[in-house]
């Protein structure tokens, strides 16, 4: 039991992983995706409108310069450069250096780069062509190895480059920047993943802990437990799953229990003709004075003779029953005399139920009837199980009335008792298997079945009820066919 259980415990746990691997997998590489695209839109953009700003910038200068102060030589540049890293206004944030020829930093607003040889990319470009467009750097500093972002501009005289104007700035504070707001939506990514597996949690324990629940009381009651029912606190489908196991395991215990007095009732039925036969034969055999007694040997041939025909009533309704089950019961169609068949059955027991003091009264309908397409022996076979019935049931009320008529396309037959009718409440069920209710009359508790079984093969209807003034009557519809 506590390996079952440990078994239990695993396979739900399974379960569980299963679930939230399969619903935060996909969410997880959603967000890794969306992060990932914020980050690298968000670095392009801090970037790209950085160097764009840094770009115009130095475009704007460096043409200034190139207009207004190359044309007096070389001692006009170097005096007027000096007089912009003095003068210029952002010196705190940008870094202006003016580049010779050879590449080494004459002037800048810094003096900690001055005479050095920066060697970047972008210093290169800008002496080697004689283009205006700003020539973009991104990288390290060779002298701080801090990350830096530069924009190099040619200076020329009568059309040859003699130096290049640069603007450097720090990408520390962009790179701040940068990972705040990467951070900011990791964060934020976070705790949405955090929100959707503690949703699922919560979602996956509402699922699995009912299902537990119900898996449990599923295998008592297919260990035999049948009427175990499941306290039902949902309203959802797992309430109606609920609902559908407690309805399955009521029947199933109704089936059961109607099983069990199916089997005692057909052991005590079998058991009761079986005595009397065995009886009455003994006594024939072995009583010498009843060959004296033709009167008292003729009764007990005919105990014999009833005894023994409702064993074999009984052995065809259980051959029937097991046809039934296994979908082996079939008809053999033909032109069938309704009718003619309902006489028959009627002339064999009107003698029968003559000698137990009932009346048994026909009734037929008005000219012939058309004949119909029907298996001729099953149906004589349901108005003997009918009226059969009648008199076990109903036999109190000394009377039973058959009729036959037309009506619309379909011929009814009805056989009704006078005796003290069906409790309403049983109404239902006396057509199900094995059902019995009240009555303590004899018999399997599956002819009415049987019947019912025959006539909706037939395309009919086949009803039991209440007749009005006391009594039970049996209704049988059946289709007129072309």
């Amino acid at each position: 039991m506590e390996k079952e259980q440990r078994w239990n415990s695993l396979r739900l746990r399974g379960l569980r992983q299963r679930w939230i691997f399969n619903s935060i997998l996909p969410i997880l590489a959603l967000l890794v995706l969306v992060v990932t695209l914020f980050s690298a839109g968000v670095s392009n953009y801090y970037y790209g409108t950085m160097q764009k700003g840094l770009e115009t910038r130095a475009q704007a200068l460096a043409s200034s310069f190139n207009e207004y102060f190359m044309d007096n030589g070389f001692s006009s540049y170097y005096q007027k450069a000096v007089q912009s890293a003095e003068s210029f206004e952002d010196k705190n944030r940008i870094e202006l250096q003016f580049i010779g020829s050879s590449g080494r930093i004459q002037v800048s607003t810094s003096g900690l780069t001055a005479g050095t040889s920066p060697g970047t990319d972008d210093i290169l470009q800008a002496l080697e062509g004689n283009r205006m467009t700003p020539t973009p750097y991104q990288g390290r500093d060779m002298e701080t190895g801090e990350e830096i972002l530069a924009v190099s501009c040619p200076l020329t005289v009568n059309g040859r480059v003699v130096g290049v104007m640069r603007l450097v700035t720090s990408l520390r504070l962009v790179d701040r920047q940068v990972m705040l707001a990467v951070l900011a939506i990791f964060l934020v990514a976070l705790l949405c993943m955090l929100m959707v597996v503690f949703s699922n949690l919560l979602f996956i324990n509402n699922v699995v802990e009912p299902v537990a629940v119900v898996t449990e009381a599923a295998k008592r009651i297919s260990a035999g437990s049948y009427g175990t029912r499941i306290e039902n606190k949902y309203s959802d489908e797992l309430g109606e799953l609920v609902d559908n196991i407690n309805d399955m395991s009521l029947k199933i215990s109704q089936n059961e229990k109607m099983k069990s007095e199916f089997i005692s009732s057909v052991s005590h039925e079998l058991r009761t003709p079986l005595t009397a036969i065995n009886g009455w034969g003994e006594t024939i055999l072995e009583d010498d004075l009843l060959t004296d007694d033709p009167e008292q040997l003729r009764r007990g041939i005919r105990v014999i003779v009833n005894e023994s025909r409702r064993l074999s009533t009984m052995v065809e309704e259980l051959l029937d029953f097991s046809k039934m089950e296994d979908g082996r019961f079939t008809l053999q169609i033909e032109d069938v005399d309704l009718q003619a068949e309902l006489e028959d059955a009627i002339f064999t027991y009107q003698e029968l139920f003559r000698q137990d003091g009932i009346a048994l009264e026909y009734h037929p309908g008005d000219g012939d009837l058309p004949l119909i397409r029907g298996d001729s022996e099953r149906l004589k076979q349901v108005f003997c199980n009918v009226l059969d019935n009648a008199a076990k049931h109903g036999g109190a009320g000394r009377r039973i009335s058959a009729s036959i008529d037309q009506e619309g396309s379909a011929q009814v037959v009805k056989i009704r008792d006078y005796g003290p009718g069906i409790p309403e409440e049983e109404l239902p069920f006396v057509k199900q298997k094995f059902y019995k209710g009240t009555s303590r009359a004899r018999g399997s508790g599956i002819g009415l079945a049987v019947c019912d079984e025959i006539v909706g093969l037939h395309g009919g209807v086949f009803t039991i009820g209440n007749a009005d003034g006391g009594g039970a009557v049996v209704t049988i519809k059946l289709p007129v066919r072309p």
